[in-house]
């Protein structure tokens, strides 16, 4: 049985940052941002409170380039994202059928004990007028 794990003030603090936005964040942003609205947190410990977060599936988290970025999770079952390149804002993708092809093949090839993770990374249609907008001002 999981023991209680205690509610310390800066993980309350990084948990209402995280609240504040959809986006995907990196632990350095979620630091600056905390600093700018005067919390005090230290870089070490948000970085070990969003890793704590990430192991207990408090929070969603994505690799791209060997960064991690983390989101509040909406939803405590296995799923995939759909991320915003530019602003992060993420999306998450249910895939029928993915989990049982994906078990089932491993099981084929003689794999047990298998886990995924899948993160799609794209423009989002905000970024992307965003974007249109601001090339068609510069070619005019």
């Amino acid at each position: 049985m999981p023991t209680a794990r205690r509610v310390t003030r800066p993980r309350t603090l990084i948990t209402e940052e995280l609240k504040r936005s959809d986006a995907f964040s990196t632990a350095q942003t979620i630091f600056t941002n905390l600093s700018k609205r005067g919390k005090r947190v230290g870089i070490a410990t948000v970085y070990r409170n969003l890793q704590s977060m990430a192991e207990h599936h408090e929070v969603d988290t994505v690799q791209d380039h060997g960064e991690t970025f983390y989101r509040l999770c909406k939803d405590r079952h296995h799923h995939h994202h759909l991320v915003c390149r530019q602003c992060g804002r993420a999306v998450e993708l249910e895939i029928p059928g993915l989990e049982s092809w994906i078990q089932a093949r491993a099981e084929s090839l003689g794999f047990s004990e298998v886990s995924h993770s899948l993160e799609i990374f794209g423009i989002c249609a905000r970024c992307s007028r965003s974007h249109e907008s601001t090339h068609h001002q510069l070619s005019d």
